[in-house]
């Protein structure tokens, strides 16, 4: 049966060719898609029919911090992705699903609606009473984390290889999340992994696809899918976070101009309902890239200042905005930009967390303490030492921060890989790093009539060195380099520094408090990711204008010396620096 009322849903289309016509002028210039949905209701009395299909274990579902990422031509072997599913099912104690609530959603990259289907009859065939799913399969990774939490799930599925590429010839990924909101401990993922291995059957349930493009609940014995926007539960915890009547003052001022580039990636869905129909943001020219597609227009929604060509472009071109910023594939990533200055991502957190009790409600009784991860600088350290708050430094990933947020002692954190966030939910947030930015730029013009000089990014960064020092930090990521090379240049430092390591790299410290780290990064698909990172302190403030790869010129010199890196890998130059 049919719902009496209507919605207004927010655009989610994911292929340029099946977009309707636009309403206004306005709206064809940003892409903007509006249409009307009724609300099904619909039930099938039938008791579930469960099947119980024979498979075998297939090699490489190693699952880590970030779930399970290949590509998406090996996501559709034969049982691949439900071997993966059913070995999770059977990794979690029945009473943490049984009869209980999931969230499903994703990115909206290629293979995520076939991936939905098969996710939501394993779930219904192991037992799980109800499905979450956003509509069109579409949440953020942010988006999801708020609905477990929210909605008092058991857990959730997110469909994502985050900042990779999406598309038939790139990347796909599945991951889960507890019922705290954040990703699955170690021992969980190892116990999939082991589950992948000795796997013999999987349990699905016979029903039809579902509808996934409208809202609505679908029921099948005591089985539920029900379809929820993707955006509304997301909104509603960002009101309460940030007051969005004093961001609304700033963005609707003739005097200041923003961007936000969603590289055709998750945060699209977002981006016009927060920042265009809830604080005012000019609605022809403050998104780019807006429209989620699932190849990302050919794109990589990797938010940094090689892969987010079109935002640094108009950021540092003539008449540039005062600020900019742009999120990846699935919205739990950051940059910050400013008229011509960029931000560094350990910066970021640090700025953040100096001005969030005056500028974001959320903080008013101030953070209960910071973190950072441990290739991430130290600009934090000397925040938390200067509010006299508690200072964590934890592995990378993220779920690390989420134990210290369960346990009361965490308010805000970052990593050096465009992640910031906060306990808000448990995974870094995007959005959640842009609305704070817009917070503190909103709070330091807030008396300032139209034509006064207003506080910049800029501006308030180089306060926040002239108070803090400048931490001058850069990362030189080598992408896709052969895996045996790569292990081969860190058993060779391993020589020279001497120590035990374990999966978090190598980390060599100067007497002076500078650092040089190398590591291997799993985020990838293919291949391995060495990353260097160097850093520097400088309290002199007349040297804080230098430019970080002139600061940090011997460090880096230093590190490309001692590891060898050109003679294991060939490569003469970094895929990104950041």
């Amino acid at each position: 049966m049919a719902s009496s009322h209507a919605l207004r849903l927010h655009p989610l289309l994911f292929s340029a060719a099946a977009l309707p016509a636009p309403a206004t002028a306005a709206a064809s210039a940003r892409g903007r898609r509006y249409s009307l949905a009724v609300v099904r209701c619909s039930s099938a009395a039938q008791a579930l029919k469960i099947k119980s299909i024979p498979t075998k274990p297939v090699e490489g579902q190693k699952t880590g911090t970030s779930g399970l990422r290949k590509k998406v031509k090996v996501f559709q072997q034969e049982n691949y992705l439900a071997n993966w599913i059913q070995a999770l099912f059977n990794s979690l104690p029945p009473e943490d699903y049984v009869g209980g609530t999931l969230v499903l959603g994703g990115d909206g990259r290629y293979f995520n609606k076939d991936a939905a289907q098969i996710i939501t009859k394993i779930a219904a065939g192991n037992g799980v009473g109800k499905i979450l799913v956003g509509r069109n399969g579409v949440l953020s990774t942010p988006a999801v984390s708020a609905v477990i939490r929210k909605r008092q799930a058991n857990g959730g599925f997110i469909m994502s290889a985050s900042h990779n590429p999406g598309g038939p010839d790139n990347d796909w990924g599945i991951k889960f999340n507890y019922s705290s909101g954040q990703p699955a401990p170690e021992t969980i993922t190892d116990q999939i992994y082991g589950n992948t291995l000795s796997i013999s059957e999987i349990k699905t349930a016979d029903i039809p696809d579902v509808d996934l493009s409208s809202l609505g609940v679908v029921s099948y014995g005591d089985f539920t899918v029900e379809v929820i926007d993707p955006v509304l539960d997301y909104i509603e915890l960002m009101e309460n976070v940030f007051d969005f009547q004093l961001i609304k003052g700033l963005l609707s001022r003739p005097d200041f101009r923003f961007v936000f580039d969603a590289m055709h990636a998750v945060t699209g869905a977002y981006a016009d309902p927060i920042f265009v129909e809830k604080l005012g943001a000019d609605p022809v020219e403050s998104i780019l890239n807006g429209i989620p597609l699932e190849d990302f227009g050919h794109g990589h929604p990797d938010p940094n200042l090689t892969y987010a060509k079109e935002l640094v472009f108009t950021m540092f071109g003539s008449g540039a905005p005062d600020f900019g910023a742009a999120s990846d594939g699935d919205g739990d990533r950051n940059m910050i930009l400013g008229r011509r200055f960029f931000v560094t991502p350990s910066d970021s957190v640090a700025i953040i967390a100096a001005n969030a009790q005056a500028a974001i409600p959320y903080f008013q009784s101030g953070p209960k303490g910071l973190a950072r991860s441990m290739p991430t600088s130290g600009a934090l350290d000397r925040v938390a030492d200067k509010l006299n708050v508690p200072f964590f430094e934890v592995p990378t990933g993220w779920k690390f921060f989420g134990n210290l947020m369960d346990a009361g002692k965490l308010s805000i954190c970052g990593e050096e890989s465009f992640g910031t966030g906060s306990d808000h939910i448990r995974e870094k947030d995007g959005i959640w790093a842009v609305l704070a930015w817009l917070s503190i730029l909103a709070h330091r013009n807030k008396d300032k009539k139209v034509g006064e000089r207003l506080v910049s990014v800029e501006d308030v960064a180089r306060e926040h060195w002239a108070t803090y020092g400048r931490n001058f930090f850069s990362r030189y990521d080598y992408e896709e380099c052969e895996s045996e090379s790569a292990n081969k240049m860190m058993e060779h430092l391993r020589d020279v520094d001497g120590s035990a390591v374990s999966k978090q790299g190598l980390r060599f410290v100067f007497t002076d408090g500078s650092r040089i780290i190398f590591r291997l990064s799993g985020t990838g698909s293919a291949g391995a990711t060495i990353r260097v990172y160097i850093e520097q302190f400088e309290s002199d403030a007349s040297k804080h204008d230098l430019d970080a790869q002139i600061a940090l010129k011997p460090l880096i010199d230093l590190a490309l010396s001692i590891s060898k890196l050109k003679d294991f890998t060939g490569r003469d130059k970094p895929t990104v620096i950041t």
